[in-house]
């Protein structure tokens, strides 16, 4: 199976880079300076997993010349309408694309774009960050990814998929519920995004404070009345534990989104809360907290230099 990841930023960089370490034939679609650093310094993993550094196989925009059998796209969400055109040559009758991003508007647009029959879903939780240098900086031990067809049902594309995810030395799973999971982080993500970017605080900050607990079990109540109303609920037991955790005493918990906002980088504000707060809008469900959060980041990107 050859395979297209579409970035290699820290998670593309990452998940693809395992796979070529392990012999999977793999090319990353890069942007000039991107390309420019990985042939100067190779791609680099920094991991408590294990560190390596490869060099990979790079095709940038206008070089694609055969489709491929799947395109794992790790793109952020402020970039996924820039990078359609760029791999649009990779698709083929058969081609599955897998995006691993946030939210699930992305899902909406590629099925716009390219036909609900080319688009399966995705997800992963590994937390990684690019340094100044371009490396691959891996924070933890967590490494996962999970994928599978969006409407639940086996297909030999998803079995060949899993087939080159197994054995890399990360973990892989396919799913047989992968919209509801992606539901699901999309539930803990906006909620704690609202969370530490509203109040500009981590998890323990916030609920040190004397309404601040409060809040954000109001700003959990907000995204759960809106994915019940338009999407896939997560269960009485998920919502509990989210609120346990968003609500901790002491817990240095954030959103990455949050440590975007304190480096002055972008922010996924319109695909993990405008696009939310849209949908629960359309339902009749209002959001005023998620709206607050998400006119707080628009000021912050419109103030920022582009």
């Amino acid at each position: 199976m050859k395979l297209l990841v579409v970035g290699a930023g820290s998670t593309g960089g990452y998940f693809g880079g395992r796979l070529a370490e392990a012999g999977r034939d793999v090319t990353f679609l890069v942007r000039p300076k991107r390309a420019e650093q990985l042939r100067a310094n190779g791609l680099q993993i920094v991991s408590p997993m294990g560190d390596v550094t490869l060099t990979p196989q790079l095709v940038q925009a206008g070089q694609i010349a055969a489709p491929y059998d799947a395109i794992l796209l790790t793109v952020k969400g402020y970039a996924l309408e820039a990078s359609l055109d760029d791999f649009a040559p990779a698709l083929g009758p058969d081609t599955v694309i897998v995006p691993i991003l946030n939210g699930m508007r992305h899902v909406d647009r590629l099925r716009e774009r390219f036909g609900a029959q080319a688009v399966a879903g995705g997800l992963c939780k590994c937390s990684t960050t690019l340094d100044e240098a371009g490396r691959i900086i891996h924070l933890n031990k967590i490494q996962q990814i999970s994928y599978g067809e969006l409407d639940g049902q086996p297909s030999p594309r998803m079995a060949e998929l899993d087939a080159l995810m197994q054995g890399v030395g990360f973990e892989a799973r396919l799913s047989n519920d992968i919209a509801r999971e992606m539901w699901g982080k999309w539930f803990f993500l906006a909620s704690l995004a609202a969370i530490t970017c509203l109040m500009r605080g981590s998890v323990g900050q916030v609920a040190a404070t004397e309404y601040g607990a409060e809040v954000a079990r109001q700003i959990v109540d907000e995204v759960l009345a809106i994915t019940s109303a338009v999407g896939i609920a997560p269960s009485p037991k998920a919502v509990a534990a989210a609120k346990d955790q968003l609500t901790e005493a002491g817990s240095p918990l954030a959103a990455s989104m949050f440590r975007d906002l304190q480096a002055g980088l972008p922010v996924e504000a319109d695909e993990i809360l405008g696009d939310l707060v849209a949908r629960g809008k359309a339902a009749g469900v209002a959001a005023p907290l998620l709206a607050a959060a998400h006119a707080n980041l628009a000021i912050y990107a419109a103030a920022r230099p582009s």
